[in-house]
């Protein structure tokens, strides 16, 4: 297991994290899903600790847990007084190894799940024109797929489907161990020698392959329409290379590239598509660096002002994405948005659970200590030509472009004097 101390004695506080190498992407064929399901399932108990019995210790405690699941990860998390760190750690130890499924349990979590599922995508316009672009994006690749899972695969998963998968991936070999805190980094790797050393070696970790995306040539345009949509919305996804598979360099001149174009309300498309042409009301745009190992994404987004479709304020950005590659980007521009954006970073790892997320993400995406430690100076050696290439990763040919709009009842159809609506 590897295990990493991030000291912070601010307070007599630690955040005690858990992260397995198992996500969605690893959810075998006609099971998308099974990684979140199983996440949630780890919380129904061992004979040790019976359901419910642990995070009644943390609420008398006061203290603080989740779980949440990735493409790429799975992770586990407390936030404790730091004299309990031992108890969590034989917590986390002993559900790794001994979890109990009864098949009553499984089927109530599946229903959740599904209700959940409900939620956030099928009664949610905005969550399904997303899904519907990840896999228009990555139709062969498994980060097509919803970290959640198709309904209809929700539905047949089984104790047996999640017992599976839980002794594949829920190895010592295949987990790190992070702590955040009030804590020194010898006492952490002696505690987690005793605790987590004790769990016995079931070999190498398993081998990740997935299948790969043929290269494509071709823009693609989803439009969406919904009675419940309120605003229409524009969302474009363009893949590029994740800070894993990027050429050196690349990754960083993306993060600035998004800060640039819309990572605040100085960024370009902001300043001339909100502020100049009044063409939109919102435009951001972001790149998601520390969610995958393979191909990652660049989004850009919007809601367009009345009088404006997604579909002309898909083609502004266009218009302002080619005038940059003739004007280029101004030196001024770069540094402010170098400095906004490791300001912005920094002030987020000042807090201790967001520190312990980076170093979990990043680890877990193929990153190492080394990259993280020099991940400033590498933001701030971003130059304009850099920038150039990044931006030539965002073609239109290669975008998939989601328009979500308010579907309009058609009024009764009339023809020679006949009502044809019926």
């Amino acid at each position: 297991m590897q295990v990493v101390v991030i000291p912070d004695r601010r307070s007599p506080i630690v955040t005690h994290m858990i992260w397995y190498r198992n996500g969605s992407t690893d959810d075998p064929p006609g099971q998308s899903g099974l990684a979140h399901f199983l996440e949630h399932l780890m919380f129904k108990g061992t004979a040790t600790y019976p359901a419910g019995a642990f995070s009644d210790l943390l609420t008398s405690l006061g203290a603080e847990e989740n779980a949440f699941t990735g493409w790429d990860f799975t992770a586990y998390h407390q936030r404790i007084p730091n004299e309990y760190l031992a108890t969590c750690m034989a917590y986390e130890a002993d559900r790794m190894c001994n979890l109990v499924l009864e098949e009553a349990a499984v089927a109530t979590e599946r229903d959740v799940i599904l209700e959940e599922r409900s939620m956030v995508a099928d009664a949610n316009p905005a969550g399904l024109l997303g899904e519907a672009l990840a896999i228009a994006a990555s139709p062969a690749h498994p980060s097509g797929r919803p970290i959640i899972g198709w309904r209809h695969e929700i539905a047949g998963l089984t104790r047996a489907d999640a017992l599976a998968h839980y002794r594949r991936f829920y190895t010592p070999e295949n987990a790190l161990l992070v702590v955040a805190g009030d804590a020194e980094p010898e006492a952490v790797r002696d505690l987690a020698a005793e605790i987590y050393g004790a769990i016995p070696a079931s070999g190498a970790p398993p081998e990740r392959r997935h299948l790969q995306d043929p290269p494509s040539r071709v823009h693609r345009q989803i439009t969406l329409a919904e009675t419940t949509v309120g605003e229409p919305q524009l969302t474009r996804l363009h893949k590029v290379p994740s800070p894993t598979d990027a050429v050196p360099g690349q990754a960083e001149a993306l993060e600035v590239l998004a800060f640039l174009l819309g990572g605040d309300e100085t960024s370009i498309l902001h300043t001339r598509l909100v502020v100049e042409e009044a063409r939109a009301t919102r435009v951001g745009a972001a790149y998601w660096a520390l969610l995958f190992r393979g191909p990652s994404r660049f989004y850009i987004h919007g809601s367009p002002s009345v009088g404006t479709t997604p579909e002309e304020l898909d083609h502004a950005i266009d218009a302002h994405l080619d005038d940059l590659r003739v004007s280029g980007f101004e030196a001024s521009a770069v540094k402010r948005a170098k400095t906004q954006l490791v300001a912005s970073a920094l002030y987020a790892r000042d807090s201790q659970v967001s520190l312990a997320n980076w170093y979990g993400m990043a680890l877990c995406c193929g990153l190492t200590l080394d990259d993280l430690a020099t991940w400033q100076t590498r933001i701030e050696t971003v130059d304009t030509e850099a920038l150039q290439q990044a931006l030539a990763l965002l073609e239109r040919r290669d975008t998939v472009s989601g328009h979500l709009i308010r579907f309009q009842t058609a009024c009764p159809s009339v023809l020679n004097g006949e009502d044809l609506s019926s």
